[in-house]
């Protein structure tokens, strides 16, 4: 699993996407930081979390997952893959915890915009570090998706549509039908914002990532079973 981590790390930071991906994500904390805390003189950085989660994640999960199965299978590197002696959970996880590993390197970067407006007022850190605990809770959710729609396709434009479409829908879909409210990831996120540890939602968004995680793995289990 770390072999694999290691090397979708490297592919990462050897190349532009995760300096990118780092970049965007910095862009969307900085815009949103003025927006929601610089306008109003807001010490509530709950907020800023909130909002880059609700647009950051929709531009930066596809990135990060588009390419992590797809593009394996269109260069042809996908057998070294299936034929290896590491066990598909393994290899799954160590794709998966890569990408886990930019985002939480460039929350953790974000942090600093706590000593910014702890210089001119007094912000929540319990709330800060509570939002920040879902916002990663998300952003894994968010990543099994990806990475479950990055296995079903050679193609990863049509990996990165799928994701980005089904976190568009994903905000909308209680409007349609409340029996989908499961797949309503922004719901888990608002206790968090407001510095509440609701156990729930923790599983909530843990037990829908096990399930896409899961799912990865079945359908990379049988191209195996046919290779």
């Amino acid at each position: 699993m770390f072999a694999v981590m290691k090397k979708e790390l490297k592919t990462y930071f050897c190349s532009p996407i995760g300096y990118v991906v780092m970049g965007i994500f910095l862009l969307c904390f900085s815009v949103f930081f003025y927006l929601t805390v610089i306008s109003y003189g807001s010490v509530d950085l709950g907020i800023l979390y909130y909002y880059t989660a609700l647009y950051g994640l929709i531009i930066i999960v596809p990135i990060l997952t588009m390419r992590m199965f797809a593009e394996e299978r269109k260069s042809g590197t996908e057998q070294l893959l299936l034929t290896s002696p590491t066990g598909m959970f393994k290899i799954v996880m160590g794709k998966l915890l890569a990408a886990v590993l930019v985002i939480l390197l460039t929350l953790l970067l974000s942090f600093m915009f706590f000593f910014i407006v702890m210089y001119f007022g007094e912000p929540n850190l319990v709330t800060t570090l509570v939002s920040m605990l879902g916002f990663i809770l998300m952003a894994i959710a968010a990543l099994s998706f990806g990475m479950f729609a990055s296995s079903l396709t050679e193609n990863q434009v049509i990996a990165g549509v799928i994701t980005v479409a089904f976190l568009i829908i994903s905000l909308f879909i209680t409007d349609i039908s409340s029996k989908f409210s499961g797949f309503a990831l922004m719901n888990y996120f608002t206790n968090f914002v407001q510095g509440v540890i609701s156990i729930e939602n923790i599983i909530s968004l843990l037990l829908f990532s096990l399930v896409f995680i899961s799912l990865t793995i079945i359908v990379m289990q049988r191209r195996k079973m046919v290779k």
